[in-house]
């Protein structure tokens, strides 16, 4: 990738808009806001969709999140798409084509990590086409 930009993250809102027990699965549909400082600073708005297991444990989730601000410099917006299949971890991924402003064609990989404190730090790696 040809840029690398690293910051970090608060979630600001977390709501739960509908639950469902379906068996030994917990299915849920998510509301979730974030504040962005450092290279990347802004907001987003996300749309989860989860299951968890049997003991609440979560067994996997798909989201969408949409991107509002500054990368770098540049102003605009992008999608992210996150997936995460049980404990082995999450893929984000910049969607193709989602890309508004200065931030049009911007293809990429979104790493986050979550310290022993809960505090929420990323690194986008990116390019613009």
């Amino acid at each position: 990738m040809g840029f690398r930009a690293a910051g970090s993250f608060e979630v600001t809102t977390f709501e739960q808009v509908e639950a469902e027990e379906r068996g030994s699965a917990s299915f849920g549909r998510i509301r979730i806001a974030k504040v962005f400082t450092g290279a990347l600073s802004g907001t987003s708005e996300v749309r989860m969709l989860s299951v968890g297991g049997p003991g609440g444990e979560p067994a996997s989730y798909v989201a969408a999140e949409h991107v509002t601000g500054e990368l770098d410099g540049r102003k605009g917006s992008f999608v992210l798409q996150h997936s995460a299949w049980d404990a082995s971890g999450t893929t984000i991924r910049v969607v193709p084509g989602t890309g508004a402003g200065e931030l049009a064609g911007i293809t990429g990989e979104f790493h986050l990590s979550v310290d022993e404190s809960g505090a929420h730090t990323f690194v986008l790696e990116y390019e613009l086409g």
